[in-house]
């Protein structure tokens, strides 16, 4: 019982923190700095989770039958609980994080979600280098060694290819991608614009925060995804969390 109510003082705390952060960025981020992080289409949209552990998702498309994907969950899954309180649907969640692994063993969690000890890579499944992060209280790691990380601190985690997480589970397409890996995203949507796999909606985390560049990586990024048929529908307050959905599932939204 203790230890439930630590975890949820943390929760409140974090989350706060979470929301006065977003606030800030939003007031000190250049806008020439994400200009290319604007919304394209103007679609009806909701933000599931909490400030901290959100997203945007159009959920007028999703349903019981939707799969949805959720990697990267460090220790908030309120964004994969509220797609499965509101449609009932399955969540497949990926994790390698140690402290990821041993905080969703605490938990009670619906026969609907459903989590793997694995990670996602651009570089074929195996065995990768995850650096973990340089404040110890901190949970996430990242494949990319950035300011958050130690360079001198890591592991090898198990990884998987995007094609082989859908392989395990046999699936042939995804409503919702969400991904929040710590800087690792830029390269894995690269393998995953390249994959045959439709997906309907991809909710990304950018962390161009953790590099010090005098462009975003996420530009270059944004424009391959707009080229692979994604466009932009929510951004949130921070620039960080963007949402894109497919011209397919545009079509469908519109017919």
């Amino acid at each position: 019982m203790v230890k439930k109510i630590k975890q949820i003082i943390n929760s409140i705390r974090q989350n706060l923190f979470s929301y006065l952060r977003k606030n800030k960025l939003n007031k000190e981020t250049n806008p020439a700095l994400v200009a290319h992080l604007k919304v394209s289409t103007d679609l009806k949209h909701a933000w599931y989770g909490n400030s901290y552990g959100g997203f945007f998702i159009v959920p007028n498309i999703l349903s019981v039958k939707s799969i949805v994907y959720s990697i990267g969950i460090g220790k908030d899954i309120t964004f994969d609980l509220k797609c499965i309180k509101n449609h009932n649907l399955e969540i497949y969640a990926f994790d390698p994080t140690p402290k990821s692994i041993n905080y969703i063993q605490e938990q009670s969690l619906p026969t609907n979600f459903k989590f793997y000890p694995f990670g996602i890579t651009a570089n074929g499944s195996g065995k990768e280098k995850f650096y973990l992060p340089s404040n110890p209280s901190a949970v996430s790691g990242s494949l990319v060694n950035h300011s958050e990380t130690n360079n001198l601190n890591f592991l090898e985690v198990d990884m998987l290819s995007f094609d082989d997480m859908l392989q395990i589970n046999k699936h042939d397409h995804i409503d919702v991608l969400k991904m929040d890996i710590e800087g690792a995203e830029y390269e894995v949507l690269e393998d995953i614009i390249k994959s045959s796999i439709p997906i309907s909606q991809i909710l990304v985390e950018f962390h161009d925060r953790l590099f010090d560049l005098s462009e975003y990586k996420s530009k270059e990024i944004v424009t391959k995804l707009n080229a692979a048929g994604y466009e932009i529908y929510a951004v949130s307050k921070s620039f960080e969390e963007v949402s894109f959905i497919h011209k397919d599932a545009l079509k469908r939204l519109k017919n």
